[in-house]
Parts: C-alpha cells; sequence; structure tokens
C-alpha cells in the first residue's frame, strides 16, 4: 500500500516525518557497509532494489491509497539483515518516486509504512521463530520464510488502514469489510512468492542469506 499524503492529517505527516527521519538515520548509520564487498552481497541489495521497484509498481486498487501489491519485506530482511533491507526498501520506494507513482512530499510516510514497520514486523518474526522454535532447515523455510512473509504483509496492510482510518481519509467500517480482507488473499501470494525466493537462494546460494547459517540449520540434523 502506498498513501498519498494528502489523505493523512498533518499532524501525521509530522510524526511520518520524524519517525521516518530517524529510522533512515539509524539504518544508515547500523547497516554493516564494510561487508558490502564481500562475495555479492552489494548485488544482492541492488538486486531487490531493483525487483522491489518492478514488484510495487505492479498493484491494484480502486481508491486514493488503497493500493494493493507484493512486498517483499521477509525476503529482503532474511537475505540483508534488518538494517541493508530497509536501504533496499528505501532505494525501491525512490525507484517507483521516480516513475511517478507518489511525489517526493509522500516518501516519508510511505517509508515508514512500507519500509521501516514492515522490516520490523519481519525481524522481530525471525527472531521469535529463533528463540521459540527448533533450529531447523524446514522450520526457517516455511515458518519464517512462508508464513513469515504473510504475516508481515498482512500486518503491513493493518497498520496502513488504521493509520488512514485515524486520519478520517476512510471509515474503519469500510477499511475493515471492502479492503483488509484482501490482505488475507495478499498473504497468501507473499507467502508463496517471497517463501520460493528465499527457498531458492538457501538451496542454491546459501552465502546469499544472512540469516541463514549451515551450522544452525544443517549440521547434524
Amino acid at each position: 500500500m502506498d498513501l498519498p499524503v494528502s489523505l493523512l492529517t498533518a499532524e501525521v505527516r509530522v510524526a511520518m516525518f520524524v519517525l521516518g527521519a530517524l529510522g533512515l538515520f539509524a539504518a544508515v548509520r547500523r547497516a554493516p557497509w564494510k561487508r558490502m564487498s564481500e562475495g555479492a552481497r552489494l548485488n544482492v541489495l541492488l538486486g531487490f532494489a531493483v525487483a522491489l521497484t518492478l514488484m510495487w509498481s505492479m498493484k491494484a486498487g480502486v481508491k486514493p491509497g488503497l493500493n494493493l501489491h507484493l512486498l517483499g519485506a521477509m525476503a529482503a530482511t532474511l537475505a540483508l539483515g534488518p538494517w541493508l533491507a530497509v536501504i533496499a526498501l528505501a532505494l525501491a520506494l525512490c525507484g517507483i518516486t521516480l516513475n511517478g507513482s507518489l511525489g517526493w512530499s509522500d516518501w516519508p510516510g510511505n517509508l515508514v509504512l512500507m519500509v521501516l514497520f514492515p522490516v520490523a514486523i519481519a525481524f522481530t518474526i525471525q527472531h521469535l521463530v529463533e528463540r521459540w522454535l527448533p533450529a531447523h532447515f524446514f522450520v526457517f523455510v516455511f515458518v519464517t520464510g512462508f508464513a513469515g512473509s504473510a504475516l508481515t504483509v498482512m500486518a503491513q496492510g493493518l497498520t496502513a488502514a488504521s493509520v488512514l482510518a485515524l486520519s478520517g481519509a476512510y471509515s474503519a467500517e469500510f477499511l475493515w469489510s471492502e479492503y483488509l480482507p484482501f490482505f488475507l488473499l495478499l498473504g497468501f501470494s507473499e507467502a508463496w512468492i517471497s517463501g520460493a525466493v528465499i527457498t531458492l537462494m538457501v538451496v542454491y546460494r546459501p552465502d546469499w542469506v544472512a540469516a541463514f547459517d549451515d551450522r544452525r540449520y544443517l549440521l547434524d540434523k
């Protein structure tokens, strides 16, 4: 979901600007830039940015701000780590802004709703799975990769819809009955596509997946 800033109240815009600035500053400061020269990490980051730009450009929606498209936040978080995932998604957000899907004034709000919040949710799910479930290859692929992707995109849709309702752009009843149910279908699609991407990367290029450790998920299994 990408939101025109005109749908948000002035207070929400200010809050989004502050949160976006703080989040982007933290990502730039804490991202492991020194490791970008290792292997193909830079290529993976840029590949995600380009792929997500194309993915986010293909969307469906009938009302302003009520667009549906795949997100890819979990796949990016698992492959790059949370800080570089923020950078990759922020670059993708720049891409759809440059192609005219958004205005630059819309950028801070969408940075929070389409980048910072989904990556935070994805990383939280990854952390909880690692803490509470066995360290097994199929747990990583199916629970974190597949189910985690679906939960991330559904949580993002619920959050964005809540922001729209609080801003008075649409009623909560309308969003709940006419918009949010589609995120169940979107979550299914997100799970299969993002989960398949992570599975292929783990099988053929595990060194491209920052969250995957052979010793943790494969050794003595």
